[in-house]
């Protein structure tokens, strides 16, 4: 090889190397990070559709060892439902489970079973107003419906209100609100139920400590601009117990119907996911719940997945209702992915760029070449063959 077409070569592979290697890194981040960066991408896309984040909670963390785990967990706690919607949530991602672990969660939850426990539940929940399951809201439920549970939280917490000492205004006010809503329920034949329910779900949430740091400051506030305390206090102290009906009026008297609406939309909310995915489901959300919007999101979230609602919970927690990474930081995973896609295709157009050119420069020398030997064909072959040198 000549020295001219040797440095040519060689200067030819020195101006691809370094492109080279930078688009092999670049490509090769790429490699790793497109996962992270479309999961991102995914998650921005569905910051505002609590169906979609459950979906994609669940996607990452229910798998056939943590369903059968999980359900293996929830019967050895006695939580027959838990366990149940886990085996529902299973199959309907088509998950393959040990039939006999399947046929003791049905046992667990028939009739029989249970029959003693809903009984003891119905009744706790009628005589204290604080529910564990369906039965105990049941309970619940048909005092509040009677004003007899309303009235018998008013008349705690306004008789301490009234004598002094500590009272929860919180169920005093929910309380009074739901006396208001039962109302109405009456009134609209059934139409406002689920708000009813709600009013229950809610107070019951409070009383057993699992409502939500952020939701209860927003519900106190709430209640605070809603219910006169003070008309309240009046309504139930002396002989309240005596006049429950004076008693009823009094307290819906006290509700400022006209400012209720973001409360009464909040308990409408509880009482559909109660409907929907049941009583359980209903406390485990208002637990993770920051807010009025976290209990709208949930309601969605239990209106498409039924009794499966509470298995989701478990697995996903906030997750499967917000977007609980920072979406700055998803925007930038999102931003970087995308700005190194660019780059890549830059370098491999610049890449392209540069072969083409020492391709078509390669091309021409050859052609030059040739032209060049063609050129010094016919001059050769017109030059007199040289003389013989004399003989001897």
């Amino acid at each position: 090889m000549s020295p001219d077409r040797s440095e040519r070569t060689r200067r030819a592979r020195s101006d691809l190397a370094l492109p080279l290697l930078v688009a092999a890194t670049v490509a090769g981040g790429l490699w790793l990070a497109a996962p992270k960066a479309i999961d991102s991408a995914g998650l921005l896309v569905d910051q505002n559709d609590p169906v979609r984040l459950a979906d994609r909670a669940v996607d990452k963390a229910l798998t056939p060892e943590v369903a059968r785990r999980e359900i293996e967990a929830a019967l050895a706690a006695g939580d027959a439902e838990l366990a149940a919607s886990f085996v529902e949530l299973a199959q309907s991602r088509a998950i393959a489970l040990d039939p006999g672990l399947v046929a003791t969660v049905t046992e667990a939850n028939t009739a029989a079973a249970g029959a003693v426990r809903t009984a003891q539940n119905f009744g706790r929940g009628l005589v204290t107003g604080e529910p564990e399951d369906g039965a105990g809201l049941a309970g619940t439920l048909l005092g509040d419906l009677f004003v007899f549970g309303d009235i018998r939280d008013a008349v705690r917490e306004g008789g301490r209100l009234a004598t002094g000492a500590e009272a929860d205004e919180l169920v005093l006010g929910l309380a009074c609100v739901g006396l208001a809503v039962t109302a109405g329920t009456y009134v609209s034949l059934g139409v406002a139920a689920p708000a009813r329910a709600g009013v229950s779900v809610v107070k019951a949430a409070w009383k057993t400590g699992r409502m939500g740091a952020g939701l209860a400051v927003w519900t106190a506030r709430s209640l605070r601009g809603v219910v006169d305390l003070a008309a309240a206090r009046r309504a139930v102290s002396g002989t309240a117990l005596l006049q429950p009906t004076a008693a009823a009026r009094g307290l819906k008297a006290a509700v400022k119907l006209e400012k209720a609406e973001p409360l009464v939309d909040l308990v409408r909310d509880a009482g559909k996911i109660q409907a929907k995915a049941g009583t359980r489901a209903a406390l485990d959300g208002l637990k993770l719940a920051d807010g009025p919007k976290d209990v709208a999101r949930l309601a969605k979230v239990a209106e498409k997945n039924g009794g499966k609602t509470r298995a989701i919970l478990k697995l996903g927690g906030r997750a499967a209702l917000v977007l609980t990474t920072g979406a700055m930081t998803l925007f930038n995973w999102s931003v970087s992915a995308l700005l190194s896609l660019i780059w890549a295709l830059a370098l491999v157009k610049s890449l392209t760029e540069r072969t083409t050119r020492r391709v078509l420069a390669f091309g021409k020398w050859r052609r030059a070449r040739r032209a060049a030997r063609a050129a010094r064909a016919p001059v050769a072959q017109s030059l007199p063959p040289a003389a013989s040198p004399p003989a001897g």
